[in-house]
């Protein structure tokens, strides 16, 4: 599933920053390169009471506040770095606080990456699919230009779309990688609330009451359960990630999933299917506040990350689920559990 690639060697001499790594993809990242020989790692994220699970099989050498982290990189306290991954933020889509995002999804990432840019130090930070609003613009990474015509629906997308903006005003995106992401679902998301992905809040549905709740369709043209996501496995995801950071001349926005939109429908039915089970799906309403801003179909662009020479197969999404429900929701272990 999940393979080390043939980057092993530039790992295991790296020193490396991961913000958010306490997080759900920061976590999982870290374990991607424990899995490549790299435990050099300094971690930055919130204090990990609820996350701290999730740490416990990984290997890393210190952790720090990230409130603290820009001071102590600009003074040369924390030493050099080879990498910088930057996937700390808000990831709430319901947060409503515009000053709150634009401090801790803009202003942060901006001020972190001018720090590692200056010393050429090879800087990679999470984007969202979510950026690309309704779809009308099409979801291709291939021209920066296509940025400015995307019209982001809420406080987080356009907060995470301002700084894919002010790196290509820049010019910064020709010496770094902003990440798009778009479903990703997998093991160590379980503190993340109702930002879970859609098969842990199922499995618990169906662990609690034996069905899974999907939104009811708004559009004629969408049956019920028939919205479309692009779901990615976080293994696949971390891959994907660690192989456009290992390349020094790959550089710019990448979109960061799968490549093949599935249904609601399809998702819940993978879950079934993991625990042995009938599928039994309510349809319920859709909350009225999100209704005008709700995608219905995503489905990443990924060609350009294909072209950087990324040519292992992505993990089916039925396939994807099982492993996620067998190997770790079941057994309550996190990545790199025994």
């Amino acid at each position: 599933m999940s393979s080390a690639g043939n980057e092993s060697g530039i790992w295991k001499s790296s020193r490396v920053l991961v913000t958010g790594g306490a997080g759900f993809i920061g976590s999982a990242l870290v374990w991607g390169l424990n899995r490549r020989g790299c435990s050099d790692i300094v971690i930055a994220d919130f204090p990990p009471e609820i996350k701290s699970r999730s740490l416990v099989p990984l290997q890393f050498t210190s952790y720090i506040a990230p409130e603290a982290l820009l001071g102590q990189l600009q003074s040369g306290a924390l030493g050099r770095f080879d990498f910088v991954f930057h996937l700390g933020a808000c990831s709430s889509t319901l947060e409503m606080n515009v000053d709150y995002l634009r401090r801790f999804n803009f202003e942060y990432t901006r001020d972190l990456a001018e720090w590692a840019l200056k010393p050429g130090v090879r800087f990679v930070y999470a984007s969202s699919a979510a950026t690309y609003g309704d779809g009308s613009e099409g979801m291709d990474d291939t021209d920066p230009r296509n940025l400015e015509r995307l019209r982001p629906l809420n406080p987080y997308a356009k907060s995470k779309h301002d700084m894919d903006l002010h790196a290509w005003r820049e010019g910064w995106l020709e010496h770094m990688v902003g990440l798009k992401y778009f479903n990703v679902f997998g093991p160590n998301e379980g503190h993340k609330g109702e930002m879970r992905s859609l098969v842990h809040k199922s499995y618990q549905q169906v662990m609690e009451s034996g069905l899974i709740r999907l939104f009811k369709s708004y559009r004629p043209e969408y049956k019920d359960g028939e919205q479309k996501r692009d779901f990615l496995y976080v293994k696949d995801a971390v891959d994907m990630t660690l192989s456009l950071a290992a390349k020094p001349s790959t550089n710019g926005i990448f979109n960061v999933g799968s490549g093949h939109a599935h249904s609601w429908n399809e998702l819940a039915s993978a879950v079934f299917l993991a625990l042995g089970r009938e599928p039994r799906i309510d349809y319920i309403e859709m909350p009225e506040a999100i209704r005008e801003k709700y995608q219905y179909f995503t489905q990443a662009e990924i060609g350009k990350l294909r072209a950087t020479g990324y040519a292992r197969p992505i993990t089916p999404l039925a396939e994807a689920v099982r492993d996620y429900v067998a190997n770790y929701l079941m057994t309550g272990q996190p990545l790199g559990g025994a």
